[in-house]
């Protein structure tokens, strides 16, 4: 199979709607999803010819299928994930409430631990919501200069004599520069800082962050932008996601065992979940049967989010960290990819969790005054 090309990614140009960045960092049309898998064709044809397979042909074959599973069209910020997460939380909730309480097989106790469940999960998802953490440009490394062709309207004219009068400020917008008709602004990076300088932002970013294409902003120690918070995870509140993810799994699955056993007694959880007979006779029961599917399927694929999560908090490295050492081959996999030991921040277990649990202790403080930027 030929070779399909693509164009280099440009941080200045940004993504059409139809267009996603792939694990190369490249650019490609989302109709290109399915195509261009010479390392499946390769696989296939060793195969077919009974040739044994290169030594890192799987791990690059699970990096293409984890690449293609991403939804890479969602290029965009929507609350549309966010709704439904947070719609479908309240109303498996509420129908657990309102259906199989009222059956008689759970007792307060049972309830009250569902609804904590469901209370510190939303609590937890409330405090992820506050921000990811953002590059706060600082007034030794950037500046901006702002030249008034035209006296502003609170400045007496007659002490400007007619000069331009310059202010040298902060630059605390994470944008490209504006210019305006009454001045100019312009941001460069210092001698030194170009190898760290965000070119859509105008700020100095620190080890570890990363500019987000989403969001459009750098965040500090970027993990990665998740659309069911519709938002980006970052050194703020990275733990607090985590939380969020333990909580619901937690809750969801003793909820899902407390349905099963409801509708489907005589029978253990894994085979009720695949064999309940007369489930369906029932309105009562064959809704709750159904949203028991449901949320196992949710529940299934933020399991796995968990654990990938648990694994990088383990290595001291972030799922950015991850996709740049696979696209550069700088990182040491492990179980056909699901692990990738960077090798860079890596301390030892325990160092690694108490880095990551107190992380965001480290922030810088609030925003100065906008009178000492000037």
């Amino acid at each position: 199979m030929k070779k399909q090309s693509h164009k280099a990614l440009d941080q200045e140009d940004p993504l059409c709607c139809c267009e996603y960045v792939d694990r190369h960092g490249r650019r490609s049309h989302m109709a290109a999803c399915c195509c261009d898998c010479e390392d499946l064709d390769d696989a296939f044809d060793r195969w077919i010819k009974k040739e044994p397979l290169k030594a890192d042909s799987l791990t690059r074959l699970v990096a293409t299928i984890n690449d293609r599973l991403r939804l890479p069209w969602i290029s965009g910020r929507t609350l549309f994930f966010l709704s439904l997460a947070v719609f479908s939380l309240f109303y498996m909730f509420y129908l657990f409430v309102a259906e199989v309480v009222p059956r008689g097989d759970v007792n307060h106790i049972q309830l009250g631990a569902v609804t904590t469940g469901v209370a510190l999960t939303v609590i937890s998802l409330i405090n992820t919501k506050r921000g990811p953490g953002y590059v706060r440009p600082l007034p030794t490394d950037t500046h901006s200069t702002v030249t008034y062709h035209n006296p502003p309207s609170d400045i007496d004219a007659a002490y400007l004599n007619g000069a331009r009068h310059q202010v040298v400020i902060a630059n605390r917008v994470s944008a490209p520069d504006r210019t305006g008709e009454s001045g100019t602004a312009s941001v460069e990076p210092r001698e030194g800082q170009k190898r760290d300088w965000c070119s859509v932002c105008k700020v100095v970013r620190p080890p570890r962050a990363g500019h987000c294409r989403i969001c459009g902003v750098c965040i500090l120690r970027l993990d990665h932008h998740c659309v069911w918070i519709n938002s980006c995870v970052g050194q703020a509140n990275h733990s607090s996601f985590l939380l969020t993810l333990v909580l619901f799994v937690l809750t969801s699955l003793y909820g899902i065992s407390l349905v099963l056993r409801s509708v489907c007694p005589q029978q253990s959880l894994i085979i009720a979940l695949f064999y309940c007979p007369d489930v369906y006779n029932q309105y009562s029961t064959a809704l709750c049967f159904t949203c028991a599917w449901y949320s196992s399927i949710v529940t299934g694929g933020l399991l796995v989010l968990l654990v990938l999560q648990l694994i990088n908090v383990s290595y001291n490295t972030t799922q950015r960290e991850v996709r740049l050492a696979l696209r550069e081959k700088t990182g040491r996999t492990l179980l056909w990819g699901l692990i990738v030991d960077t090798g860079v921040y890596c301390r030892g277990f325990i160092s690694n969790w108490e880095e990551f649990l107190t992380m965001s202790n480290a922030l810088e403080p609030p925003n100065p005054k906008p009178t000492d930027l000037v």
